[in-house]
C-alpha cells in the first residue's frame, strides 16, 4: 500500500518561492509516476504537473515556466519547486502516485493520494 506525505507548504508573498516535498513509501518508488494537484477554495481539484519514472515531466499551462517537478529515487521523494508565485496559486497541494503510467494527467489515473499541504500566496 502506497503512502504519501506532503510537506513544505506555508505562507509566501506574491513573487516568492516555495518547495513542496512528498515522501513515498510502501512500494517501489521508481516504478511510479508522481503527480501534483491542487484545490483552491470553492474550486475543483486540478492537475498541476507530473513526472514519470524516467524523469520526464509535463505541466498545466497555468504553471508552465514557473513550477518544476523533480524526483529523487534514492530518497523516495518527489518535489514541486514553485517560483514567481501568484495569489491564484493559493490552494491545498496534493501529491499522488500512479503505477507505470507514462503521463497521468487525470485524477482518475491516481489511486494513491497524500493528505495535502496548504500553500497561501499573499498579494
Amino acid at each position: 500500500q502506497v503512502q504519501l506525505v506532503e510537506s513544505g507548504g506555508g505562507l509566501v508573498q506574491a513573487g516568492g518561492s516555495l518547495r513542496l516535498s512528498c515522501a513515498f513509501s510502501g512500494r517501489t518508488f521508481s516504478r511510479y509516476s508522481m503527480g501534483w494537484f491542487r484545490q483552491a477554495p470553492g474550486k475543483e481539484r486540478e492537475f498541476v504537473g507530473c513526472i514519470n519514472w524516467s524523469g520526464d515531466s509535463t505541466y498545466a499551462d497555468s504553471v508552465k515556466g514557473r513550477f518544476t517537478i523533480s524526483r529523487d529515487n534514492a530518497k523516495n521523494s518527489v518535489y514541486l519547486q514553485m517560483n514567481s508565485l501568484k495569489p491564484e496559486d493559493t490552494a491545498v497541494y496534493y501529491c499522488a502516485a500512479a503505477y507505470l503510467i507514462v503521463f497521468p494527467v487525470t485524477q482518475s489515473a491516481y489511486p494513491s493520494w497524500g493528505q495535502g499541504t496548504q500553500v497561501t500566496v499573499s498579494s
